[in-house]
């Protein structure tokens, strides 16, 4: 089902602040609240994250040191001062890091808030293809759009990170060929023990920060594929004006090349002999109702076998002339790709759906059976 984009925003307050505390749990680890949470409400203030959080990445301070007056003692000094810019990079990085996290969670209560609005009023049920219910979902898709934005963000900083990496290896193997350097005193090998120290600190936290990135990037990247998957299903429930569970992607996790070799084979013989289909759908009427059927009776094989994979069987009759018959195979065959499209919308992933036809002197009208493997 597709659905145009508004500009229209419905806001639910009520749901937002409700689920703060666990969206913001949900999306980062407890390291990795956010500093500081804007909110006007009331008790805002006492839910606010402690100030320890901005020094998650704190560098360590970089210490003074007399001038000896000798080359190597100057040298000391430019080292010293390119790990202060070092770490002053560092340092705006790590912050814009805890203001994508922020933008994040902001966006997810929103997310989260819509949903809510629209599965509530589904469960209680309403019209077929609701215009508010409509409105709202392009309000979900939008804001999950803006998570996917913030994705993007910490890809790109994860790459300036990674530059910033560099350059703190290349300082770390300056201060260490400086030791080498004819002309120093004793005072200039002491402060580049010092100096090597704290830039060995430095880059722990560049490591941190760099992993920290690479896990905030992994984890967002599966909750907006799995959001999308299930906003493609609440966009089904729309359309049909009834509630459904979740997408069923997150119900067929497993790979279903690790089944045994065959398993998810199936002819059009084996097919229609004596195996009992999951879900039978005539095709005898014009607008036929079986997304609820078909989406329940999927779910609960998936329930019992994540790795289960589907057979699509376009059935048509085998009696009548050969044009009678061969339009009805079409017919078939079409109704068998509609019904393939929906369990794509429900979230099922394409490699676990193979489409196969048969004629069958059994039916009676174009059908489509759908049988579990």
């Amino acid at each position: 089902m597709a659905f145009t984009k508004t500009h229209s925003v419905a806001v639910f307050a009520a749901l937002l602040l409700g689920g703060c505390s666990f969206t913001d749990q949900a999306l980062f680890p407890p390291l990795a609240q956010a500093p500081d949470a804007t909110s006007s409400t009331a008790g805002a203030t006492s839910a606010q994250p402690s100030a320890a959080v901005e020094n998650t990445y704190a560098v360590p301070r970089v210490s003074s040191g007399q001038s000896t007056g000798t080359f190597v003692g100057q040298k000391v000094s430019s080292l010293r001062n390119d790990l202060q810019q070092l770490q002053s990079t560092l340092t705006g990085q790590a912050g814009q890091l805890q203001q994508i996290r922020n933008q994040t969670v902001q966006d997810s209560q929103s997310y989260h808030g819509t949903v809510a609005a629209i599965e509530s009023r589904l469960q209680v049920g309403t019209t077929l293809g609701n215009p508010i219910l409509v409105q709202q979902w392009n309000t979900a898709q939008g804001a999950l759009d803006h998570i996917n934005e913030d994705v993007l963000k910490m890809n790109r900083l994860s790459t300036d990170v990674a530059s910033t990496s560099g350059l703190a290896a290349y300082l770390l193997d300056s201060v260490r060929a400086a030791r080498s350097l004819s002309g120093a005193v004793d005072e200039d090998h002491r402060q580049l023990r010092v100096l090597e120290d704290e830039t060995n600190g430095t880059i722990v936290m560049i490591e941190r920060l760099l992993t920290d990135l690479a896990t905030d990037v992994q984890r967002q990247q599966q909750y907006v594929s799995n959001e999308r998957s299930n906003l493609n299903t609440l966009a089904i429930a729309i359309k049909n004006g009834q509630l459904y569970g979740a997408s069923l992607s997150n119900v067929a996790y497993a790979n279903p090349a690790s089944l045994a070799p065959g398993a998810t084979q199936a002819t059009s013989a084996a097919v229609g002999s004596t195996e009992r289909p999951l879900v039978v759908i005539r095709f005898d009427r014009q607008n036929i109702a079986y997304e609820d059927a078909l989406y329940t009776a999927v779910k609960g094989a998936l329930d019992r076998r994540p790795t289960a994979v589907f057979d699509v069987v376009a059935v048509s009759p085998s009696s009548g002339s050969p044009g009678t018959t061969a339009l009805g195979e079409t017919t078939a065959r079409r109704n068998a790709e509609a019904v393939v499209r929906s369990l794509s919308q429900m979230g099922l992933p394409s490699d676990r759906v193979r489409v196969s036809s048969l004629s069958s002197p059994d039916a009676t009208s174009g059908e489509v059976r759908v049988f579990v493997r």
